[in-house]
């Protein structure tokens, strides 16, 4: 078994026994819950794409270890084809879901650990690539979803991990054995965490010699003994709730966001792929950055299709689809939207192999798409938000569409070209409701801000990553100034 279908994963979720809580209470079967359930939909697409013929060369792959047909999304990069093919995915998944399908990050951690865990074996003689490449091909034959965990909670920014108050502030190393290690602390913000059959944990900054117990990289089962699930609230979430499908604007499609607390978790060591080698944790929060930055360059770009189109329709359903300044804004979201998808494919072809045999992405430019997802978005969804007018924060709900008193009046007052129904109008403005301010704000706008690292980080990797002394002695050779 290398491929399974979107039916056999949602009843691979079903074996396992998660500790989770959502709104206070512990849930029992996540599959089944209605505001979980979402988020599983979107993860199922992209096992459904890889069995598509239309899509089989963008979605499955040969692994690198086995030759066996594997699903791409557990695909280690052998060619920038392999890169690029990645950022095409992507976008047509987030043409299909129009929200966030969770796989990015696992697939972004196995790349970045193929890199570093070689690199790490080669200066210090571990054997931490072997236990990778087992779990690679493990990941691989069961076609698993992967959750890529990083972000620590951090505590007094000021102060590193072994400094802080409370040492568990950055998921730390507490207990080692001859059998493996115990660790305690916690991950937030895990995109798909309870909809993952593997945790993969990775340190969230550089480490020094005096916070070596943090630097610490692992695999483990989503249902492992001591792991804890606190899930995410999205704006409008408890729409899910009800028996609304208009109100949704998203149907069948959602994201997910969890916290995750290590209670002291037991990892075997063939689990483990980083423990107390701290000058490798940098290259690998910086590895797996390069990796997950070029990725925004194609979900953000699949989102945004989605808005422009629900725009349009908006506008056409306004009557002013003609309009010189509606078309004019279309114009500006387009070119928007498909400088992040060019950033994500320039980056992609830049990618060259490294001692790994791994191919990685041009981390400058990378880091230019992601710095690009900080900022356009936001005006994507500016721009849809004027050109939808204010019904999308003010419209009433489904039930007073359906109320018979006043399902007459909303059915009257809110129609727009007379061509078109109102409901239509209604169901697509709630559409840019859920992807610009409601239930799809986590997957693309907030995320597009702090999604692999916020504005900043890039902007510091963008000055690291710029050789400005060549720019310097090109200006001076034309100059005719002596290079100093």
């Amino acid at each position: 078994m290398a491929i399974i279908t979107g039916q056999e994963y949602v009843q691979s979720l079903r074996s396992r026994k998660i500790d989770l809580y959502l709104l206070g209470e512990k849930v029992k079967e996540p599959v089944d819950h209605p505001i979980i359930k979402p988020s599983i939909n979107s993860v199922a697409v992209t096992y459904d794409i890889a069995h598509d013929p239309k899509y089989e060369s963008l979605a499955t792959s040969a692994s690198h270890i086995t030759g066996e047909k594997i699903n791409r999304f557990n695909h280690i990069h052998q060619t920038p084809q392999d890169l690029v093919k990645k950022v095409k995915l992507l976008r047509l998944l987030g043409q299909k879901t129009g929200a966030c399908f969770q796989r990015c990050v696992g697939m972004d951690a196995l790349n970045a650990l193929s890199i570093v865990t070689y690199d790490t074996d080669q200066k210090l003689g571990t054997e931490y690539n072997r236990r990778f490449m087992d779990f690679l091909q493990h990941v691989q034959h069961k076609d698993l979803m992967c959750c890529g965990a990083m972000t620590d909670p951090k505590g007094d920014r000021s102060l590193r991990p072994s400094q802080q108050a409370d040492p568990d502030l950055y998921l730390r190393i507490v207990k080692r054995s001859e059998h493996g290690i115990t660790v305690r602390g916690s991950k937030l913000h895990q995109t798909g965490a309870i909809n993952s059959h593997e945790i993969i944990v990775m340190p969230t900054r550089k480490m020094r010699d005096e916070d070596r117990e943090y630097a610490v990289a692992f695999a483990t089962p989503s249902d492992t003994a001591g792991l804890l699930y606190i899930y995410g609230r999205q704006p409008c979430d408890l729409r899910k709730l009800g028996d609304s499908e208009i109100d949704l604007g998203n149907k069948k499609y959602g994201g997910q966001e969890a916290m995750i607390v290590f209670d002291d978790v037991f990892v075997p060591w063939k689990r483990v792929f980083l423990a107390g080698e701290h000058e490798f944790s940098w290259p690998l929060v910086n590895t797996f950055a390069a990796y997950h930055r070029q990725s925004y360059g194609g979900c953000k770009a699949g989102v945004g299709d989605v808005l422009i189109g629900a725009t349009s329709a908006v506008a056409e359903y306004n009557g002013v689809p003609t309009a010189p300044h509606i078309r004019d804004k279309i114009v500006e979201m387009t070119h928007l939207n498909e400088t992040i998808y060019s950033c994500g494919i320039a980056c992609s072809s830049e990618g060259c192999k490294t001692s790994s045999g791994t191919f990685l992405v041009n981390t400058l430019l990378s880091n230019i798409c992601k710095h690009n997802v900080t900022r356009f978005p936001f005006e994507i969804v500016r721009l849809a938000n004027d050109i939808a007018g204010g019904l999308i924060a003010t419209l009433p709900s489904e039930k007073d569409l359906q109320n018979p008193k006043t399902g007459k009046y909303m059915e009257k007052y809110l129609k727009g070209k007379r061509e078109k129904s109102t409901e239509a109008r209604l169901r697509m403005l709630r559409l840019i409701e859920n992807l610009s301010t409601g239930l799809g704000a986590v997957g693309y706008r907030i995320e597009s801000l702090h999604g692999a690292g916020s504005p900043q980080a890039q902007r510091i990797m963008i000055e690291r990553e710029t050789n400005i002394k060549l720019k310097q002695r090109l200006a001076q050779a034309l100059a005719g100034v002596e290079p100093e």
